[in-house]
C-alpha cells in the first residue's frame, strides 16, 4: 500500500529510543526501607523529557502522567532501568511509554515494577508549543502502541467530559442515601 503522506519530517520511533540505569542507593529510601515511589517518579520524568526532546528537536514539559502504578517494591542496591520509547504524536504533543525495571544483581532477578505514559508537549525558545515531526512505526509492536495511546487519548477526553458533570447533590438526604455502605458519616 503507497503512502502519499510526506514523511521528509517524520522521525522512526527508534531515533528516540531512551534508556536510563542508575544504582539505588540508601538516601533514596523511604521509611520503610524502600525506594521511594518519588525518586522513581523523578526518574520516569527525566526519561520522558529524554526520549520527547531527542525527536520533537525541541525543549518539552510535562503535561500530564497517565496511572503510575507501582508493582513491586524496588531495594536499596538494586539497579533500575528506565525503557522509554514515543507511542504516539500529535501535532504538539507526544505521549512517552515507559518501562521500568529493577534488577537485583546479587540474584540476578529482574523484576517489572513500573509503566506509564507521559504525555510532553514541545516548546519553542518563546515557551509556545511547537510542532512536532509525525513518527515512523517501524514494525507490529509500535503499531500497536500508537493504536492503544490514540485509544487512551480518546478514553482521558471522555473521562474528562464525563468528570465534569460529577456534583454534588443539593439534597443533605439523597447524600446521605448516596453513602450507604461506604466507609464514613456525615458529623452532626
Amino acid at each position: 500500500m503507497a503512502s502519499t503522506t510526506d514523511t521528509s519530517s517524520y522521525k522512526p520511533v527508534s531515533f528516540s529510543v531512551t534508556v536510563i540505569t542508575e544504582l539505588m542507593i540508601p538516601s533514596y529510601s523511604n521509611f520503610g526501607g524502600k525506594i521511594h515511589g518519588g525518586i522513581l517518579l523523578s526518574l520516569m520524568d527525566k526519561v520522558a523529557y529524554v526520549c520527547a526532546a531527542k525527536h520533537a528537536g525541541n525543549y518539552c514539559v510535562t503535561a500530564s502522567i497517565d496511572t503510575v502504578d507501582f508493582l513491586d517494591p524496588v531495594e536499596v542496591g538494586d539497579l533500575v532501568s528506565l525503557m522509554a520509547s514515543v507511542n504516539y504524536v500529535g501535532r504538539t504533543s507526544l505521549v512517552v511509554g515507559i518501562r521500568v525495571i529493577s534488577e537485583n544483581i546479587k540474584t540476578n532477578k529482574v523484576y517489572h515494577t513500573n509503566t506509564s505514559y507521559f504525555t510532553m508537549v514541545a516548546k519553542n525558545e518563546d515557551n509556545q508549543p511547537v510542532e512536532v515531526p509525525g513518527l515512523i512505526l517501524e514494525d507490529r509492536n509500535q503499531v500497536r502502541r500508537f493504536i492503544e495511546a490514540r485509544r487512551r487519548k480518546q478514553l482521558k477526553q471522555n473521562y474528562k467530559q464525563e468528570a465534569g458533570d460529577i456534583l454534588m447533590p443539593d439534597d443533605e438526604e439523597m447524600c446521605r442515601q448516596m453513602l450507604v455502605g461506604e466507609r464514613c458519616t456525615i458529623a452532626d
